[in-house]
């Protein structure tokens, strides 16, 4: 079995950008290709505010995402509305805990993370918006919680993190494209699913 890994972290912005695109390339991938979703872990745990040279950074990508990528707007009262925290590993291990519940639950969860952080200005590195997320995608939030904070979950989150650095990802949205013993980079299109198709199929 040929797979395709997905390498992305819920409050990528960049990731984001991509999921159109993204959508439209799993639906044309050939039946050899199985598609497998990796955390990369952006941003380790803090509770400190984001520097402003941080938050600088990150309202810039969005700039260029909005004037790069069509379609894709972002709700900028986030920046108002919120003490911004450069912490995304609570909102991967939430994708992970979504998935013991339900194994399509991670694919809402990733959803509703970046509909709540990009479009109704909620900050996803908060517990309390993350069981909101868990709520609006019909989880028990107790058993999310608990399987939140749990050793399992953070050991599962620590193995996707170092599975994605094995294949030198450093940066996301990312994709490889695994055959056996060989692992190829696939080069990200934003706005159109045929150059990754066509390259995908070159080393089928």
């Amino acid at each position: 079995m040929t797979h395709l890994y997905y390498i992305h972290d819920p409050m990528c912005s960049w990731c984001y950008a991509f999921s159109d695109v993204w959508s439209q390339l799993q639906n044309n991938l050939p039946g050899e290709v199985k598609v497998a979703y990796l955390l990369g872990g952006l941003a380790p745990d803090t509770t400190a505010p984001m520097p402003l040279t941080v938050q600088q950074n990150i309202q810039q990508a969005w700039q260029r995402i909005e004037q790069t990528v069509p379609g894709i707007q972002f709700n900028w009262e986030f920046w108002s509305r919120n003490q911004p925290i450069r912490s995304t590993y609570p909102a991967c291990r939430a994708v992970i805990a979504a998935t013991r519940q339900n194994q399509e639950a991670g694919l809402r969860m990733i959803r509703a993370i970046q509909d709540g952080y990009y479009q109704k200005a909620k900050n996803p590195a908060l517990l309390e918006v993350l069981v909101e997320c868990a709520e609006a995608i019909g989880l028990d939030a107790n058993t999310f919680k608990v399987d939140l904070e749990s050793t399992d979950v953070e050991n599962e989150l620590q193995r996707q993190i170092q599975l994605s650095r094995s294949m030198d990802v450093y940066s996301y949205p990312s994709l490889r494209l695994a055959q056996r013993e060989r692992i190829n980079a696939i080069a990200i299109d934003y706005r159109n699913y045929r150059s990754m198709l066509d390259e995908i199929n070159s080393y089928l």
